[in-house]
């Protein structure tokens, strides 16, 4: 693949039956300003890796700066992808991944980044 920092609509959660079974049945960590949860499963489609990321309405009214943290967070993690989609098709398997904001205040692009590359390394470290 020529592009591979691209975030396309297959690689998002967007079935209610997928986003149930990765609440119920998914392990669950922190890296703060995230909460992350997620599923280890054979993967079935072409995309090795589906993510979903939330902010809360109760921690930012202001749908202006929910969608700021969103942005933040799609672009932390369309930029270190590559690393975890290489490692299940190495390793052959798939995740869904559901991106919670926990913060109480805006982060900036620095801590966000941080934080999805920490939370990525603890997913393939997790699941070994």
């Amino acid at each position: 693949m020529a592009n591979r920092c691209t975030l396309k609509k297959p690689e998002r959660i967007s079935a209610q039956k997928e986003i149930d079974r990765l609440f119920t049945q998914g392990d669950v960590f922190i890296s703060y300003p995230l909460r992350i949860v997620y599923l280890k499963q054979k993967p079935f489609s072409g995309v090795p890796v589906s993510i979903l990321v939330s902010v809360s309405k109760k921690k930012f009214k202001r749908a202006v700066k929910r969608n700021r943290m969103k942005r933040l967070m799609r672009e932390a993690y369309r930029l270190n992808k590559s690393s975890l989609v290489d490692y299940c098709r190495e390793k052959e398997i798939g995740f869904l991944i559901a991106f919670l904001f926990i913060g109480n205040e805006l982060f900036e692009w620095g801590t966000i980044e941080k934080a999805m590359q920490k939370a990525i390394d603890m997913i393939k470290e997790k699941s070994e």
